[in-house]
Formats: structure tokens, sequence, C-alpha cells
């Protein structure tokens, strides 16, 4: 059972290693700060409330007494912002790759396309456009903008083309998105 025969004598005999009336005070504190927030602050947080109470405390016995209370702070989720909207009014192209067989066998006969976004360091969002040759897998047109918009596809779109990867036969293939 792996219990060691000081802890075996100490429960035999009754004695509990729990906490000591100041801790345990203590601990009623840490737990109604993180109740009083809703649960978003964690140890740091908690313990510079404390202080601001007046309650001498450190950070890391903050955070021993949250675990032995099994408190564990709710971290909210990154916002990524969504680059597909699929819920448009616009008419539907039907997917020419779905059941081919042998497509993409030379440069230039399916081209993909693609938008993603770019985390900046201000917080902001910037889009990026990507326009993508199925065989060699290199990008064949590029764009940057603020905005999701049509223009930016557009703007991609038109560097595909000048770099002489889009031909008459060329298969257009995109998610489906709005733009």
């Amino acid at each position: 059972m792996r219990v060691s025969p000081s802890a075996y004598q100490a429960y035999a005999s009754g004695k509990t290693y729990g906490l000591s009336p100041e801790k345990a005070a203590l601990a009623k504190h840490v737990e109604a700060v993180f109740y009083q927030h809703r649960r978003r602050y964690g140890s740091r947080r908690i313990g510079a409330e404390l202080r601001a109470q007046g309650i001498s405390v450190g950070r890391f016995q903050v955070r021993s007494l949250m675990r032995r209370q099994k408190l564990q702070a709710i971290a909210p989720r990154r916002f990524r912002p969504q680059t597909t909207d699929s819920r448009h009014s616009c008419q539907v192209s039907p997917n020419l790759l779905l059941g081919a067989k042998n497509i993409a066998q030379k440069p230039g006969e399916v081209i993909v396309g693609d938008i993603t976004y770019l985390p900046l360091r201000s917080g902001d969002w910037s889009y990026l456009a990507t326009w993508q040759d199925k065989f060699t897998r290199r990008i064949v047109g590029w764009a940057v903008a603020e905005r999701m918009t049509e223009e930016l596809v557009i703007k991609a779109f038109t560097r595909a083309v000048g770099s002489g990867s889009v031909k008459p036969s060329t298969i257009i293939h995109t998610d489906r998105g709005s733009q």
C-alpha cells in the first residue's frame, strides 16, 4: 500500500495533520475571494487581493491552499476569428474534385484557395488569402488585408493569374465561403 510506518502509527494513534486554525481561516479567505470573482482569479490575483485587504500571504501559500481545496481558475478561451461563412445567399458552385481521381497530375491543373487569419502584436487581426497549385504545392497568388472581403480574394486570384499558373482549363477550388 506504500504507507510509511510513521504515517501508519500516526493514523493508528488518531493524530491528524490538518490545517492549523490560522491556515484554515486563511483558506476560507482564499475561497471567498475565489468565488467572489466568479472563479476567474488565480493564485497571483487572489494573493494581491488578500494583501490589499491587509492579510499577509504569499502567492505560493495561496497556490497550495487552492490546490488543497481543489480550486482552479477558469481560463478564458482565446478568440479566433471565423474565416468561413457557409450560411450565405450566394449560389454554390459544384465541387469538381469530389469523387474525381487522378486530378492534379501536372502543374496548373487544379488551384485551391483559402483564407486564414494572422494575429498581430497589437491584438488585432489581418487576413491572408492564398491560391495554391495542388500539384506543385506552391503558392501562386496571395494577398493580405485588414478585412476579409471579396476584394482580398480577387487580389490574390489576380496575382495567381498574373503568375501564369491559371489556364482556361484550370479547376479552381475553394471551401465555398461567402467571399
